[in-house]
């Protein structure tokens, strides 16, 4: 599979994130503002919202983000296993909705999501630790082997690297070109959005109504 690999339904796998999450408390941190600087009022609506354990949820991914701020190879595959560990739900189980994509504050607050959720949550954190945007892609595929459309995060070492593909399907994190089950079809970051092969079109990923959605979310939340 080449360096161009761009990627609704998707699956994922159940587990029990008791262990990591009680690992993972143990950390410390540096300081730093941004995506993870819950306020009280934040974490007092979460609780509200979604009972008393969601909010070690999110402190745990607080802990580690703020962790491996600037450790991206390490990073990657952290929050990878983590957001893996989440259980999966279609959205119509998970929120009613025949398309829905959750922040990661609302994916681990109620505790499930499905393969766009998983894939935009190690996106947004992988940028929140300083994996330059332009490493990343969210990415739509046919996933064969399913008969499914499916999405992934995809990062580019280098601009034309194999990329290694963040997945929900499997644990391990595998070059595209390992992945012949996963068929792009278009891919997109903050800045840009690639369709098959073809150059990066800058602010493309605009066009993406339940991206800008989800960013629009994002901004609610990190103003409370």
């Amino acid at each position: 599979m080449s360096s161009t690999f761009q990627i609704s339904s998707c699956r994922g796998r159940y587990a029990n994130c008791t262990i990591a999450f009680a690992l993972l408390c143990t950390m410390v941190w540096p300081g730093h503002a941004g995506l993870v600087d819950f306020t009280d009022r934040f974490l007092k609506t979460i609780e509200n919202q979604w009972g008393v354990m969601a909010v070690p949820r999110l402190q745990v991914w607080q802990k580690l983000v703020k962790n491996n701020r600037g450790e991206a190879s390490g990073g990657i595959k952290l929050v990878n296993t983590f957001f893996n560990q989440v259980p999966y739900f279609t959205d119509a189980q998970h929120w009613g909705q025949t398309d829905y994509w959750a922040t990661p504050n609302e994916m681990l607050a109620s505790f499930g999501g499905d393969c766009e959720d998983y894939s935009i949550s190690k996106y947004l954190s992988l940028k929140e630790i300083g994996v330059p945007i332009d490493k990343l892609r969210v990415t739509y595929v046919r996933a064969l082997n399913l008969g499914e459309s499916h999405m992934v995060l995809a990062y580019y070492a280098t601009p034309d690297a194999d990329p290694l593909i963040l997945d929900n399907l499997i644990g391990d994190i595998k070059p595209a070109s390992q992945r012949p089950d996963l068929q792009p079809v278009y891919g997109f970051n903050d800045e840009d959005l690639w369709m098959g092969g073809s150059s990066g079109q800058k602010g493309g990923a605009s066009s993406v109504r339940l991206w800008r959605d989800l960013l629009q979310k994002l901004q609610k939340e990190q103003q409370m």
